[in-house]
């Protein structure tokens, strides 16, 4: 399905970037050093013992230990973190993974550093504007199209609507249902 969500919505630059975010420490949990972390892409779920992520603003390397659901939210055990005091100093952080590092997604799935800043073509090749934002809603995403002099377009990430994605030419083919339209 196109958009799906695999990066956090803060990217908003189709250029390749170095890191992409997997969660947010909230706080220390328990007295083992365990991280409490809100979750800011699905990327969280790809954290196994052994993986590589990187920490705060600095981007300290460190290895998980662990990582699985809490609630809502993940724990996180990285290697060499074993007190609350040391997980403390973690507070706030941004838990990120080096896009190199990162399995391919499969086909028709993109990461929104991909989707983001696309041109919005219909079928009938009347250019619509640029992907500006990408919206979760839960359901799906929700890509808006904004051009110069023009209202914004809100287009649902389905398959009845998002026809092609082509990434090399960097444009996204769109079937506009009623109501889409900023015409309609």
């Amino acid at each position: 399905m196109p958009g799906q969500r695999a990066q956090s919505k803060e990217t908003r630059a189709r250029k390749r970037p170095t890191y992409v975010a997997a969660g947010r420490v909230v706080r220390s949990h328990g007295v083992r050093g365990a991280l409490l972390v809100d979750p800011v892409s699905l990327l969280i779920r790809s954290l196994q013992a052994g993986s590589p992520v990187f920490l705060g603003p600095r981007r300290h390397a460190v290895r998980v230990a662990e990582c699985r659901l809490h609630g809502r939210r993940w724990l996180l055990r990285i290697d060499g973190c074993d007190d609350r005091d040391q997980a403390e100093q973690w507070r706030g952080a941004e838990v990120a993974v080096r896009v190199d590092d990162l399995a391919p997604l499969p086909a028709g799935e993109y990461f929104y550093w991909q989707i983001l800043g696309l041109q919005v073509v219909t079928l009938e090749g009347k250019a619509l504007g640029r992907v500006e934002e990408i919206l979760e809603t839960g359901a799906n995403d929700v890509y808006i199209v904004r051009a110069p002099g023009r209202p914004e377009i809100l287009l649902p990430a389905i398959q009845s609507v998002i026809r092609e994605v082509d990434l090399d030419a960097g444009v996204i083919l769109v079937h506009l249902i009623p109501g889409l339209s900023a015409d309609d």
